[in-house]
């Protein structure tokens, strides 16, 4: 109740601090003008471009920028004025002597490209910037030096609300049921691993990434915690123009990066290109204390080390062709192709209590992991621009075809025991149409349909050769997921006010085959999905937002598939072909303002779940041993609530300092879970209620020393966070760089310390039989990767810096209803 109160407060204080805010602004005589900038020969709007308004009397200097769509709204006082239309590498085009007594729309203004200028050279964003929208924030990657040579996954790391732990699983707001999308679609570049393939995407690939937690009814409903969107850098201008970034580490890396665009006034050719080699040393322990009746009878320790290496290709080409002013059709292909040689040793030792001397297991086993991977996937866009006011037809086909092999020879005490193999293939069709129709001056009507289509299949074999394993988890699943969606929305801006209503139906159809057993498990369900997302501007400067959605996250084939894999001589995971999707109504209160040189973002957000998807442990005996095993199952209910601040400080031009802070609390209802072992036997763990909370920070620093060096640090703390079995500590992680521009600007150098002091570690402790009265408890640490060394060098041509884009867009007001 406590809490509920506390919302409810901070709510009730908004809403009056809006109420002051709206009587102070009736007070001052102002207009609004607006009107939209596009190019003169694509007749493509222009985002970014720039309007100054010098009041001629006075010659007090306003203005605005243009949002995605080209469109401007910017409010001043009445008076006379002189309108300069600027956009770099376009003629500027001067508007004098307009006076303007009442709301005004200067209507399309067009401006043409300067040769001279885009012959030079193409503009690149010198330093990260946030663009705040109705349903999402924007995070430009940048000039962010921390990110050179790195990944996906590093980019990610770096954006407030988002987390990515030791193993390399992306959460966003501390829940890790997020949706991960490239360029608004489901990508071969994330391939069949997922979190693997984010440490192999370049860093430089990537031009941007959406946070979406209130996401509008024209994206998927998949992913509870919301949608994390990765945009693709794509040739802007004119000519060829490029760069080369390449990267050389310790522990040994090798990262190869070129990105290459050329563009006429008929197509624009991209791409985006990249090689790595890397080692990745890592290591865990986990101790198992086994109780009888409370007190400690035995223990066992597992040492883990990981010797990995990895070779990876990725490759996406685009060409887009402008058949004319207002239509286009776009063909990319992407390819990736990777190659790991991981091996993985585990040293297991079980001993009574006091009585080391005489182990009762001593195992050494070693499983060399040969892994073979190719994705590819084939895409086409077409988009009919069909009129000058934003009525827009877009059609997208994509195709992906995904092939992994595996060959796992296991050596249990230097002899040969197993042989595993594994061959999965995976096979996605997608059709997505989306129509927008605008309605007025400020409101416009959205509607589309996306179907997609999964073919899963995959083959596990274990040749058992010489091993007292206690089960053959060889099998064979077809897995297949249909899912057809509707949506329409609508979308309108009355003065300060803005409002996007949304409605999705999606109709999902599964089918779980394990050829092995002849077991088959079906769900069909047809659910809806409304969203509301709601904007109010104060000023120019600050705004508040409200949104609503429902969510769902479906289980993964592997969650779902009943077989087991072992990953020592105790511990295996089984999937649970009973498993239900996990559904979530999500609320958040938004609150941004620019004070000067200070920028101050805050939201207070709640998620209600329901049969959330939890695994829980449970010791099963078979042989005279123990075995542990993990298994997901769905939970009760979950109610998640959090705030969470962001800020930028430039103080002055050489200093650039950024912090975020995000605090959660949940609540699971108690649970009892009945496991049923392979003899039959019944294991009842009961769950108590969970009340727990967390809170990571973040801190980012980037000043400029003398020979114009940048100095950057990252540092990052992860709080401490408890589930229904099991207790995490908190983790520290700190980032470090140094970087110089040369060759008169065409190249940089950065020095790079990626976890500075080792500290990345994941620390846990799990109760096995519920936390008040445990069987057995595990203290576990583990490192996924350890500290890293590299030195980049960047060298562009045609290209240099852009330094007029401003570092914090506060458009969450705005029109951009598109989604």
């Amino acid at each position: 109740m406590k809490k509920i109160t506390l919302i409810s407060i901070l709510l009730f204080s908004v809403a009056v601090f809006a109420q002051k805010h709206t009587r102070n602004r009736a007070t001052i005589p102002k207009i609004t003008l607006t009107g939209k900038i596009i190019e003169s020969n694509t007749k493509q709007p222009l985002e970014y471009a720039t309007l100054v308004l010098t009041h001629t009397p006075s010659k007090r200097i306003s203005g605005g920028i243009t949002d995605t769509k080209g469109n401007f709204s910017i409010e001043i006082p009445k008076g006379e004025y002189l309108i300069k239309v600027e956009f770099i590498g376009f003629k500027t085009k001067n508007l004098s002597n307009k006076r303007l007594t009442k709301n005004t729309n200067l209507g399309i203004i067009t401006l043409s490209e300067d040769a001279e200028k885009l012959n030079e050279v193409e503009i690149i964003a010198e330093k990260s910037t946030v663009e705040i929208r109705l349903d999402k924030k924007i995070y430009n990657v940048g000039k962010d030096m921390t990110l050179k040579g790195g990944t996906a996954s590093d980019v990610l790391d770096n954006v407030p609300s988002v987390n990515v732990d030791a193993q390399g699983a992306v959460s966003l707001r501390g829940n890790e049921n997020v949706r991960i999308l490239i360029d608004g679609k489901p990508s071969a570049l994330v391939g069949l691993t997922g979190t693997d393939a984010l440490r192999n995407l370049p860093a430089d690939a990537i031009e941007k990434i959406e946070v979406i937690t209130s996401p509008s009814a024209r994206y998927d409903a998949e992913g509870t915690a919301g949608i994390l969107n990765i945009i693709l850098r794509k040739g802007k201008i004119t000519g060829f123009n490029g760069s080369l970034n390449i990267t050389a580490g310790h522990p040994d890396l090798v990262r190869i990066s070129p990105n290459l665009n050329y563009r006429t006034k008929k197509f624009n050719l991209f791409s985006n290109l990249g090689y790595s080699y890397q080692k990745g040393p890592g290591n865990s322990q986990t101790t198992f204390s086994y109780l009888k009746n409370g007190v400690l009878d035995s223990t066992q320790i597992e040492d883990r080390t990981f010797d990995r290496k990895n070779n990876n290709f990725n490759a996406s080409i685009g060409l887009e062709y402008y058949i004319n002013k207002k239509s286009s059709v776009t063909g990319n292909f992407v390819y990736r192709k990777s190659k790991a040689d991981d091996v993985a040793t585990n040293l297991t030792d079980r001993f009574l209590f006091n009585d080391s001397s005489q182990p009762l297991l001593n195992e050494i086993r070693i499983e060399n992991e040969q892994e073979n991977g190719t994705d590819k996937q084939y895409s086409i866009n077409y988009t009919n621009n069909l009129n000058d006011k934003g009525q827009k037809l877009t059609i997208d086909l994509q195709y992906g075809d995904s092939q992994e092999t595996e060959n796992s020879p296991v050596t249990v005490n230097s002899v040969l025991s197993e042989l595993n193999s594994q061959i999965t293939s995976s096979k996605e069709k997608l059709l997505q149409i989306d129509y927008v129709l605008p309605i007025g001056e400020n409101s416009q009507f959205e509607i589309g349909h996306k179907a997609s289509y999964q073919d899963l299949s995959s083959d596990f074999n274990v040749n058992i050769l010489n091993s007292a394993n206690d089960f053959d988890p060889s099998n064979a699943i077809t897995f297949k997921q249909n899912v057809f969606a509707f949506y329409s929305q609508y979308g309108s801006k009355i003065n300060q006010f803005s409002y996007l209503l949304g409605l999705r139906s999606e109709i999902t159809d599964i089918d779980l085959n394990v050829l092995t057993t002849n077991q088959e498990s079906t769900k069909k369900y047809t659910k809806w999905f409304p969203t509301v997302n709601i904007g109010y501007e104060l000023n120019d400067n600050e705004n508040l937002s409200l949104g609503y959605s429902k969510r769902l996250k479906r289980p993964r084939h592997w969650f779902l598939n009943p077989f087991e894999t072992r990953s020592s001589a105790t511990s295996v995971f089984r999937g649970n072909p009973d498993l239900n999707p996990t559904f979530t109504n999500s609320f958040d209160l938004g609150y941004n303002t620019k004070i000067r040189k200070f920028n101050l973002g805050a939201s207070v957000y709640y998620q209600h779940s329901t049969d959330i998807v939890q695994p829980i442990s449970v010791i099963e005996e078979r042989n005279g041993n123990n075995i542990f095993v993990r298994q997901p199952v769905n939970l009760n209910d979950e109610n998640r609530y959090g705030f969470e601040f962001t800020s930028n400080y430039n103080p002055t031009k050489k200093v650039r300092l950024s912090a975020s802070f995000n605090y959660y609390q949940f609540n699971i209802d108690a649970f009892s879970h009945t496991y049923t072992s392979q003899n039959g036997s019944k294991i009842v763990t009961n769950l108590a209620e969970v009340n727990e909370n967390s809170w990571f920070a973040r801190f980012n620093s980037r000043i400029t020393l003398p020979a114009k060096i940048a100095w950057q640090t990252r540092l990052m703390y992860r709080g401490p966070k408890n589930n229904a079995q099991s207790d995490q500590e908190g983790m520290f992680m700190a980032n470090l760089s140094f970087s110089k521009d040369i060759l008169k600007e065409k190249a940089s150098l950065v020095l790079n310390v990626s976890d500075l002091f080792n500290s990345r570690k994941r620390e846990s402790t799990t109760y096995y039989g519920g936390r008040e009265n445990p069987s057995t408890i595990a203290d576990g640490t583990f490192q996924w990767r350890e500290r890293q060394i590299s030195l980049s060098f960047t060298y562009r041509f045609n290209q240099k810096k852009k330094r007029g884009k401003p570092a914090y867009q506060n458009n969450g007001g705005g029109s951009e209803f598109s989604g």
